[in-house]
């Protein structure tokens, strides 16, 4: 008698967290496949494609959430004021039908439920896994940063000049251009590496959580800081080789590397150095 009685009670207590994870499926399923959808077939804005890094980052967000479930559970209920604005702002941005607003209310609405539900402390547990949500949400920031990056484009085009010249190459740079065998090569906003300096530092900041270096400030602040620096150097780099490639008439290669898998193959190598670099920092703690 007592194994029916408390089969009842373990019903009541997760249903509400299985209709709560059952509403947002059937909302957000359609916009989550449709991200999903343009980082894999990249038929989505460039700007949008920023975000890629999204692909690794909601599942593991997700797993994170999973992982905290117990600890969600023995959190008392307290509902915080803050729960019901957030919720309304997030129905409303969704309800609007404006892409934008559409994107940002899916971060809106899960902080809305985290503070509504367990107030504060709910949301401090959450943190992590919302910041990993909230950073792949698709917005229009890389639209709205990308004239500021002219300097950074100046700088990349100059050293990837510079380099080629130590090849005997003749080269010339002006400004954001480089001038090679009579083909030139621009340096152009999204390719001054924003998309691979946002995805290191989205990468950096999931290893730094799954290492438990997220609590040391030095550590955090290393790795961090070596993401920008190998960003940096490896879009150098790249610039480079694109520039040697197609003022060489090697457009096969150009190809390969520009818009084929030899970019991802690429940038998967670069992410590959941060783990290499956490295991240093980790290693002179």
């Amino acid at each position: 008698m007592e194994i029916g009685k408390k089969i009842p009670i373990a019903i009541e207590r997760y249903i509400l967290d299985i209709a709560i994870v059952a509403i947002l499926a059937i909302i957000y399923a359609p916009l989550l496949i449709h991200w999903y959808d343009g980082w894999l077939n990249k038929n989505i804005s460039i700007e949008h494609e920023y975000f890629s890094h999204g692909l690794i980052g909601l599942p593991f967000a997700a797993y994170i959430i999973w992982t905290q479930r117990q600890e969600w559970r023995e959190l008392p209920d307290s509902a915080h004021p803050l729960g019901i604005v957030f919720l309304i702002l997030g129905g409303i941005s969704y309800l609007s039908g404006q892409s934008e607003l559409v994107h940002l209310s899916f971060p809106t609405i899960l902080a809305g439920l985290c503070l509504w539900l367990k107030g504060i402390p709910g949301f401090k547990l959450q943190f992590v896994p919302w910041l990993l949500i909230f950073l792949a949400t698709p917005t229009a920031a890389p639209y709205l940063i990308e004239p500021l990056v002219l300097p950074l484009q100046t700088f990349i085009a100059g050293t990837a000049g510079f380099i080629l010249i130590q090849f005997n190459l003749d080269i010339t740079v002006i400004g954001t251009n480089l001038f090679v065998g009579g083909r030139i090569v621009e340096v152009a906003p999204h390719c001054a590496g924003l998309k691979m300096l946002f995805t290191s530092l989205y990468v950096s900041l999931m290893l730094l959580y799954w290492s438990g270096a997220l609590q040391s400030k030095r550590s955090t602040i290393l790795l961090l800081s070596g993401a920008v620096a190998i960003s940096v150097s490896a879009n150098i780099l790249r610039n480079t080789l694109l520039t040697l490639f197609h003022g060489t008439g090697q457009d096969a290669a150009f190809e390969w590397l520009h818009e084929s898998w030899g970019g991802d193959l690429y940038s998967a190598c670069m992410l590959g150095t941060l783990v290499l670099l956490l295991n240093v920092i980790e290693g002179k703690r």
